[in-house]
Parts: structure tokens; C-alpha cells; sequence
């Protein structure tokens, strides 16, 4: 989609026959608009399914946000400290957590944990999410957050007991006081009908999207 128009994209579509695109029930889409309006305009009788995938996707990036901006802070800090050292000329040691991570290693070596389900978790990483989760508590919440999303998604099968349960999760959102958060949030009850269209069939298309990034790759090795 990337470079083409939304409106091209529906006069290639509109030479299928009419009477086949109404035949069409339900389609799986990203959050873009331009997808939105295309299904709109081509597809009018089918359901529209948010992949779920994009909207835990969503989820991952905030928290990595969150922790990428502490690890900013960290590097600052380490500089800082290692500034004060030269001037006073004292030899810098950082300080180090039980586990003989550095600060900046902590948030740096943290990041594919943050992608897992506690109980997937290794020994080392077990460790290494206890101590983030006690120094950044704004980590521990949104990772908790990230993973009740994705739990919503893995366990429930009813969409009006998912309702419920999503209503309680925005409530958890706007009391974290998290930015990335509300704005995901905000993201959500743009798109909150598709999204709980996931529950109608749990479908998804990330067969699609896994044969889309293998096409990517062999087109980019015959380009190297």
C-alpha cells in the first residue's frame, strides 16, 4: 500500500464483479483509514476485523517507548556522573544491581523481555524484570497493561463479556496516567467496533502478513 493512492486501489478493485464483492462477509485490516475506506467503498456488506496483531502491536511499542525514554535519562545521568569524576579526578565505577547490571544495561538488556509472558521468561530475565519493574514503576505498569491487552485477546472468546472487560481495561488506562497509553486508548475507540470484531471468528491475517514479509525478504537478497 506503501506510495499508492487509496482511490487507485478501489478502481482496481470496482473490475471485480458487484455482485461478488457483496458476496465478500468479512475482511482483516491494519488501523490505517486508507484501508478503512477502501473496504468501505468496495466491500460494503463485509465486516470489518482489526488484526489483533496490529493492536498488540500498539500496545508493545508504548512500552517500549517507555522504556527507551528511561533509558535516555540513564545515559544522561551516567555521563553526568562520569563528567564529575574527571573534574574531581576520582576513577568512575557505575553502580551495579544484584544481578552486575548497569542502569543503562538494565533498560537496554530489558527489551525482549517486555515482548514475553512472565511465564516465558528465563532465569536471567526472571531477575533482570524484578529490578526494572522495582526502580521504573511506570515499566511494571505498562507492561502490565501490554499483557492484560494480550490476554484479552488469547483467552476470551464472547464479545460482550469482552466489552465488559475492555471497559475495565480503559479504566486501568486513564488511572496510569500514562501518555502513550491514552493516546492507544484514544486509538481504540476510533476503531472500537472492528476491534471486537476479532471475536466474532477470531480472524486474522497473519498468514497474509507473514507471506507479505517472506516476499519483502526474497525481493530484498535478489536486490543484494
Amino acid at each position: 500500500m506503501a506510495g499508492t493512492k487509496s482511490e487507485d486501489v478501489i478502481k482496481v478493485l470496482k473490475q471485480i464483479k458487484e455482485e461478488e464483492r457483496e458476496a465478500v462477509e468479512e475482511i482483516t485490516l491494519d488501523l490505517s483509514d486508507s484501508m478503512r475506506c477502501i473496504v468501505r467503498s468496495v466491500f460494503p456488506k463485509a465486516k470489518r476485523v482489526i488484526d489483533r496483531f496490529h493492536v498488540q502491536k500498539l500496545a508493545c511499542d508504548a512500552v517500549q517507548k517507555i522504556r527507551i525514554a528511561q533509558r535516555w535519562d540513564a545515559i544522561q545521568q551516567s555521563n553526568e556522573e562520569m563528567e564529575e569524576c574527571r573534574q574531581t579526578g576520582k576513577t568512575y565505577e557505575p553502580f551495579r544491581f544484584s544481578n552486575g547490571n548497569t542502569r543503562k544495561e538494565l533498560l537496554a538488556r530489558s527489551r525482549y523481555l517486555l515482548f514475553k509472558s512472565a511465564n516465558k521468561w528465563t532465569f536471567s530475565q526472571k531477575q533482570r524484570a524484578k529490578i526494572l519493574f522495582n526502580e521504573y514503576p511506570d515499566i511494571r505498569m505498562a507492561y502490565g497493561l501490554c499483557h492484560s491487552l494480550r490476554m484479552k485477546f488469547a483467552r476470551n472468546t464472547i464479545k460482550d463479556a469482552v466489552r465488559l472487560k475492555m471497559a475495565r481495561w480503559y479504566d486501568r488506562v486513564e488511572k496510569s496516567q500514562l501518555k502513550s497509553f491514552n493516546v492507544i486508548a484514544a486509538t481504540f475507540y476510533e476503531h472500537y467496533d472492528d476491534i471486537l470484531n476479532f471475536y466474532n471468528n477470531r480472524s486474522s491475517n497473519a498468514s497474509a502478513e507473514s507471506f507479505n514479509a517472506k516476499i519483502k525478504l526474497f525481493r530484498a537478497n535478489l536486490g543484494g
